[in-house]
């Protein structure tokens, strides 16, 4: 009779937060590439066993007690949790010791098996998805972007980097800066910081010039070019020096009216 000499790893899933240190459980216990995470009990004094007043400690996990590496029996199950959005999600090889419960199981050692990164959690510039990611390859396991509908490979043990995962990425990252180039492009009602005067509402865009009004009572007149957005501020702002007051508001005066302003202050 031959005998084995390995045992084949439970498969389950499980969440992991997710930072530049690479990954680590949910109450903030490390899982170091290429080393298998072994469980150790942290039970409260009042849940472990004690002989007299001294305390005896016990392997993980064990069957009368909380402690071991957790893991879901499905992906739906995991998904039912409160703790669904807190991170990176995935499969997860479990063996030694392990305790099996309705939903999931309780076990000595484990090891990521694959990873599944949601998109809401993933930077956009190509620079910060390389940094990110060198979290992570250190672990050598498959890397997937879940989206809708399914997923997309980015990173194999076996090939390095997609080709699909990385032309996702890119065209998403091309959409998401043609989006935050059209929320900055000026629009009645924007407010404009002027220097030192305070804050202008746009009224009317006229081809290369808008007129804004301050302090609900001054019209000035400015070149588009001349307002510019502040990225650390996250306002529009423009300076004095590039300003023309052309009036004061009268009650009443509707666009049309700075219009007709607009024209008789040009001729």
């Amino acid at each position: 009779m031959r005998i084995p000499d390995c045992i084949t790893p439970i498969v389950a899933y499980r969440l992991w937060q997710w930072d530049a240190a690479g990954l680590k459980s949910l109450n903030g216990e490390p899982w170091i590439p290429g080393q298998p995470l072994a469980a150790r009990c942290r039970a409260l004094p009042r849940r472990t066993v004690h002989v007299g007043s001294r305390h005896v400690s016990h392997d993980a996990p064990q069957a009368d007690c909380q402690c071991g590496v957790y893991g879901s029996k499905s992906l739906e199950l995991l998904r039912s949790t409160r703790f669904w959005n807190c991170g990176v999600r995935g499969q997860v090889f479990l063996w030694g010791l392990t305790v099996e419960h309705e939903h999931g199981f309780r076990s000595q050692l484990a090891y990521p098996r694959s990873l599944y990164l949601p998109l809401e959690a993933f930077p956009v510039t190509l620079a910060e998805i390389d940094l990110r990611l060198q979290s992570l390859v250190p672990y050598r396991r498959d890397i997937f972007l879940a989206c809708d509908g399914g997923s997309i490979p980015l990173w194999g043990r076996k090939r390095g980097l997609e080709a699909a995962g990385l032309d996702f990425l890119m065209s998403r990252g091309k959409e998401w800066y043609a989006r935050r180039n059209r929320e900055k492009t000026l629009k009645h009602g924007d407010r404009i910081a002027v220097l030192g005067r305070g804050i202008a509402v746009v009224e009317q865009l006229d081809g290369e010039q808008l007129h804004a009004v301050l302090c609900e009572r001054d019209v000035l007149r400015m070149s588009r070019k001349a307002v510019a957005w502040h990225q650390q501020n996250m306002r529009w702002e423009a300076s004095p020096s590039d300003v023309v007051q052309t009036g004061a508001l009268v009650p009443g005066l509707s666009n049309r009216g700075l219009s007709q302003e607009s024209r008789h202050t040009r001729n």
